[in-house]
């Protein structure tokens, strides 16, 4: 819920207003804002999803895109490692292809293969038929999913919303599914640029107005996924990748905290932290140090213990998490797996990360 609150200035010019939070753990936004904390906040990439076997009885009964469209469904989701673990802040179950379906690209999720594009686009053709739709109209399932999650939440913590960067976005797009070099994606963009640009900017405008809504409909704070960014050296990374983040930050960041999380990006952490973001994410490959050094130590940073790491038996994790926690500095930083969590992780195990944050410097 917003409380808003509005001070004339006494010349008259213009009206300043505020607006305050009425979340009863605000420890991950204030975090984001860079404030002293107690201690640092705690969530996970994936937490609502393939891990929980709540999730399991609910995804053998309903297809992926049922479940995201399906707004009883998916708040449903999102909070159940809430109720299970209390982590600091909830993200909406959903997924980052919702934004191509609703541009008129037809995405499948094929059980035991993940997305799959039927028709990905690869010429001029293909992308004058991708169309900008009314976000409000094609994706109004993820907006009362919104809804209907605040209300379960009740405010006690955060919600945060999501969108793929347009760069990963388009690797799907282009490539028609997942892969581990998105070869096509990038012989598109290196051999017909101007379309693909085409491309990335429908994705973007898309994304801004997808993201603005999220914020309307009632999310504390957005993260950009720029799950392949890493595919791209640091010079086409520029060129197809961040200077499209960028727009989504600067139409973003006065609205909502975002956190842009870039996955083998440690090369541009520096350029990120110029961006307005209020936080990085940063995957395991980079050390603690590394990042602070890389991202000039004043921005939040948010990660980066190895989701296979939450294998080793429970004790160590604990050990591992607050030795994470002692390198990154409790303040500015939100802990966080490197990336996603992985399906076959032991429940004790989850706790045991979660539960050692909790317990730090008690």
């Amino acid at each position: 819920m917003l409380v808003k609150s509005a001070n004339s200035i006494e010349n008259g010019e213009t009206e300043i207003k505020s607006y305050t939070m009425s979340i009863k753990n605000d420890l991950f936004l204030r975090a984001l804002k860079g404030e002293t904390v107690e201690r640092p906040p705690v969530w996970m990439m994936r937490q609502a999803g393939r891990y929980l076997p709540e999730f399991m009885a609910i995804r053998d009964k309903y297809d992926f895109f049922t479940r995201c469209r399906t707004p009883e469904l998916a708040s449903e989701i999102t909070v159940q490692p809430i109720r299970r673990y209390g982590m600091d802040a909830a993200i909406l179950f959903s997924d980052i292809l919702v934004i191509p379906q609703a541009m008129n690209i037809e995405v499948e999720m094929k059980p035991n293969f993940g997305p799959y594009l039927p028709n990905p686009v690869r010429d001029q053709k293909g992308v004058d038929n991708v169309i900008i739709p009314d976000v409000n109209v094609e994706l109004d399932y993820v907006m009362q999913a919104i809804k209907a999650t605040k209300e379960l939440l009740n405010d006690d913590i955060p919600l945060i919303g999501f969108a793929g960067s347009p760069w990963t976005i388009l690797c799907y797009v282009v490539q028609g599914q997942g892969s581990k070099t998105f070869d096509k994606a990038k012989e598109f963009c290196f051999t017909n640029p101007v379309a693909a640009h085409q491309l990335l900017q429908k994705i973007t405008d898309t994304t801004i107005a997808y993201l603005k809504a999220k914020v309307t409909a009632g999310v504390n704070a957005v993260q950009v996924f720029d799950s392949w960014g890493g595919m791209l050296s640091p010079v086409d990374y520029q060129e197809f990748s961040f200077q499209y983040i960028q727009q989504i930050i600067d139409a973003l960041k006065d609205e909502t905290p975002v956190i842009v999380f870039g996955k083998g990006c440690w090369f541009a952490l520096g350029d990120m932290a110029k961006s307005g973001a209020s936080a990085l994410g940063v995957d395991w490959t980079c050390s603690p140090k590394n990042a602070r050094y890389l991202s000039g130590g004043n921005i939040t940073l948010q990660g980066n213990f190895d989701p296979h790491r939450l294998l080793s038996p429970p004790a160590e994790i604990k050990k591992m998490v607050t030795q994470m926690i002692n390198e990154f500095g409790k303040d500015k930083y939100v802990v966080n797996l490197g990336h996603g969590i992985l399906p076959h992780i032991p429940l004790d195990n989850a706790k045991a990360f979660i539960d050692a944050v909790k317990e730090y410097g008690n």
